[in-house]
C-alpha cells in the first residue's frame, strides 16, 4: 500500500515546550483557581487570605483586615509573623521572593512551621502574583519594613528595606490582570460571606472588611465559634432546642469539633470543614461523622425504649432530618481529592472522627436527657414517613410510574440513549410543552411539562413530596432517585433545563424546582447538571428582518440599530406559548443559538439560608427580606 503524504508539522526535540516560572499558571489559569470568570477572580482573595489564616491556625496572628480598592486592587493585611525575607541558602535570593514567584515553593511543607494547614500544595499566593498586573508586598519583620513589587508575576526591582517596624505581619495588594481573567470586579458579597465562615471556624481572629468603592465597612468576630456558626445557619427555622450542642475531642494529632441543632424542618445542612476548607463533596470525615451519628442515638433509642423488640432501627436518614451541623478537622497531613480540595480522602480520619463523636456525643444524651428526647421523637416520625414513602415508591412502582415499571406518560423522550448528549426540558404548562415538542431535536432533547406549581419540598416530608404526580414524574424522568437510595450513575441526561414563563408565576416555578433539586437532588447542580433556560421578552421585526432582544436594554439597542420604533413591529412574550415551535427552537432550545445559565452553588451556607427564608415556614424572615432586597429588583411583573 502507497503512503500518503500530507502537509503536517515537524514533531522533534523543538515541539516540546517547558513553561518556566509562572507562565504555566498565566497560560492555564483555570487549573490553579479552578475558572477565568468571578468565581476564580474572588479565590485569588481567598489564596491570599488563607495564608493569613494559617499563621491564626499557628497562633501567631489575630488580626486580619482585607480592603477592595477603588482602582480594581485587593489588599490583606495581617500581624502574623511575617514572610521570611532573609537570603534562602540554597538559591541564594530572598525567600520572600521564591515564595512569590516559584511554583510549589512554601513552608507549608514543613510541619515545624505550620502544624495545620489549608496551603498544602504549595501554588497559592504564587498563583495570585501570576494572574495580577501588579503584585505589592510589605514584610514587616526582624524591626524592619521590606518592599518589593511585582508585575505579571515578575519581580521589578530587588526585595528593599523601607522603614522601621514596631511589630509583625504581612501586607499583600494586588490588582487583578484582566487579559487573563474574565473580570476583575470583585464581588463584595462572595467575598464577605467567606470572610464571615473564616471568623466561625477561627474564633480567635478578628476579620476586618472594607469595600472603598462604596464606602462599606464590616467586622467579623465570633468568639463562639461554630455553635455561632450554626446558631447563625438556623436563624431562619424554629429550632427545636438551644443552645447547639457543641462537642471536641482530638485523636491523635486531629483536632475535631463539631456543633449541631435540630429545626423543624425536613431538611439537612451540614458543612464539613478540613484545616478551614469547605469539602464540599464530603470525605472519611464527613463518613465518620454520620456513622457515629446514627450509631448512638440508636443506641440511646434502644435503651429508653423508643425502639422495641426487633423493630427496625433509625436510619442515616432518620436522624438527619432536620439537622443543621459544622463538623471541623484540623488534619496534620490531610489528602484531598484533586486540587479543588472538595473532598478529604484520609482513611484514619473517619475512625477518629466515628470514635470521638461516638463518645461525645453519648455523654451530651446521657447528661441532657430531654434534648435527647427531643431528638429521638424527631427521628422516629422521620422514619415513620419513610415507611409511608417506601409503600409509597412500591405503590407507584407497581403502577408503572417509578424506576423500572416505565416512564412517565406526560414525557417525550428523545431518540438517543447516550446521557452525555441527551438534555431534558421542565417546561411550565401543557401549551408551552406542546410548542416545545414540535420544536425539540427529537434525536437528543426530551420534555416533560409541568402542569401548575410543583409541591414546596421545603415544607414536605418525603413521604406527601412522592404523593405529588409532578414530582413523581420528574424523579422518575431524570432516573438517579431521591435520598439515601440515589444513584448518579443511572442520570439519564446530563443536561436537565429549566424553561418557564418570565413573569412572577414562572420565576415560582423555577424557585420550586431550584428547591427540589438543591434539598433532594443536591449531586446535580454540584455536577453542573442544572441549566435555566433564557426565553426572549421581545420580537422586533422591520421588513423582513426579525431579532429578539432578552431585556429591556437589549431592546432599545436593536431600535436604536433600526433607525427607532417607526416601522418596527415589536411583540412582547408574556410566555412561553406566545411563541410558535420555530420561534422556540430557535431562540431558546437550539443549541449555538440559545443561551443557557448554568446553576451552581457557589456558597453552601447562603444557599440554606435562602431556601428557609424564601421556601420555608417562617414568615417574618422572609419578609424582612424583601423589604432589604426590593431595590434590586429588576423586572417586576404587576
Amino acid at each position: 500500500m502507497a503512503q500518503q503524504t500530507v502537509d503536517t508539522p515537524a514533531y522533534d526535540a523543538s515541539s516540546i515546550q517547558v513553561l518556566e516560572g509562572l507562565s504555566a499558571v498565566r497560560r492555564r489559569p483555570g487549573m490553579y483557581i479552578g475558572s477565568t470568570d468571578a468565581r476564580g477572580l474572588n479565590h485569588l482573595v481567598y489564596e491570599v487570605v488563607d495564608n493569613s489564616i494559617d499563621e491564626v491556625l499557628a497562633g501567631a496572628c489575630s488580626e486580619i483586615e482585607v480592603t477592595l480598592h477603588p482602582d480594581g486592587s485587593c489588599s490583606v493585611r495581617d500581624n502574623g509573623r511575617g514572610i521570611p525575607v532573609e537570603n534562602h541558602p540554597k538559591y541564594n535570593r530572598p525567600a520572600l521572593e521564591i515564595v512569590m514567584t516559584i511554583l510549589h515553593a512554601g513552608s507549608k511543607f514543613d510541619r515545624s512551621t505550620y502544624k495545620v494547614s489549608g496551603g498544602l500544595h504549595g501554588v497559592g499566593v504564587h498563583v495570585v502574583n501570576a494572574l495580577s498586573e501588579w503584585f505589592e508586598v510589605r514584610v514587616r519583620r526582624n524591626g524592619h519594613e521590606y518592599f518589593q513589587r511585582y508585575e505579571h508575576g515578575a519581580p521589578v526591582a530587588p526585595l528593599e528595606t523601607v522603614g522601621s517596624a514596631d511589630d509583625t505581619g504581612t501586607d499583600i495588594r494586588f490588582k487583578p490582570d484582566g487579559t487573563v481573567l474574565e473580570t476583575i470586579a470583585f464581588d463584595r458579597e462572595t467575598i464577605g460571606r467567606r470572610l464571615k465562615e473564616l471568623s466561625f471556624l477561627n474564633p480567635g481572629v478578628t476579620i476586618r472588611f472594607v469595600d472603598e468603592r462604596s464606602d462599606f465597612h464590616e467586622t467579623f468576630h465570633h468568639g463562639g465559634g461554630i455553635s455561632e456558626f450554626v446558631a447563625d445557619l438556623n436563624q431562619a427555622s424554629n429550632v427545636l432546642f438551644q443552645p447547639p450542642i457543641y462537642l471536641h475531642a482530638k485523636r491523635d494529632t486531629t483536632d475535631i469539633e463539631v456543633s449541631l441543632q435540630y429545626n423543624d424542618g425536613y431538611n439537612e445542612t451540614s458543612l464539613a470543614f478540613v484545616n478551614n476548607i469547605n469539602t464540599v463533596d464530603g470525605g472519611t470525615h464527613v463518613i465518620g461523622f454520620r456513622a457515629a451519628l446514627t450509631r448512638t442515638l440508636n443506641d440511646y433509642a434502644r435503651e429508653r425504649g423508643f425502639i422495641k423488640g426487633d423493630r427496625e432501627g433509625l436510619t442515616g436518614e432518620d436522624v438527619r432530618e432536620g439537622l443543621t451541623s459544622v463538623l471541623s478537622v484540623k488534619v496534620l497531613e490531610p489528602q484531598f481529592e484533586g486540587q479543588t480540595k472538595a473532598k478529604l480522602g484520609n482513611s484514619e480520619v473517619k475512625g477518629q472522627v466515628e470514635s470521638a463523636v461516638n463518645e461525645k456525643l453519648a455523654e451530651y444524651v446521657e447528661e441532657h436527657p430531654s434534648v435527647a428526647t427531643t431528638l429521638i421523637a424527631k427521628a422516629v416520625q422521620a422514619a415513620q414517613a419513610r415507611e409511608a414513602a417506601r409503600k409509597a415508591r412500591e405503590l407507584t412502582r407497581r403502577k408503572g410510574l417509578l424506576e423500572g415499571g416505565g416512564l412517565p406518560g406526560k414525557l417525550a423522550d428523545c431518540h438517543s440513549r447516550d446521557p452525555a448528549e441527551c438534555e431534558l426540558f421542565l417546561v411550565e404548562g401543557d401549551s408551552a410543552g406542546g410548542t416545545a415538542k414540535q420544536g425539540r431535536d427529537r434525536e437528543f432533547q426530551a420534555i416533560l411539562p409541568l402542569r401548575g406549581k410543583i409541591l414546596n419540598v421545603e415544607k414536605a416530608r418525603l413521604d406527601k413530596m412522592l404523593q405529588n404526580d409532578a414530582i413523581r414524574a420528574l424523579i422518575t424522568a431524570i432516573g438517579i432517585g431521591i435520598g439515601d437510595e440515589q444513584d448518579v450513575s443511572r442520570l439519564r441526561y446530563h443536561k436537565i433545563i429549566l424553561m418557564t414563563d418570565a413573569d412572577v408565576d414562572g420565576s415560582h416555578i423555577r424557585t420550586l424546582l431550584l428547591t427540589l433539586f438543591y434539598r433532594k437532588m443536591p449531586q446535580l447542580i454540584t455536577d453542573g447538571r442544572v441549566y435555566i433556560a433564557q426565553a426572549p421578552l421581545y420580537r422586533l421585526q422591520k421588513g423582513q428582518r426579525v431579532s429578539y432582544a432578552y431585556s429591556d436594554e437589549e431592546r432599545d439597542k436593536q431600535l436604536a440599530e433600526l433607525g427607532g420604533p417607526k416601522g418596527v413591529t415589536i411583540q412582547r412574550y408574556k410566555g412561553l406559548g406566545e411563541m410558535n415551535a420555530e420561534q422556540l427552537a430557535e431562540t431558546t432550545m437550539r443549541p449555538g443559538a440559545r443561551t443557557l445559565l448554568r446553576v451552581t452553588i457557589e456558597d453552601a451556607s447562603r444557599a440554606n439560608e435562602l431556601c428557609q427564608i424564601l421556601m420555608g415556614e417562617e414568615v417574618e424572615p422572609r419578609r424582612l427580606y424583601i423589604q432589604d432586597h426590593a431595590v434590586e429588583v429588576t423586572n417586576l411583573d404587576i
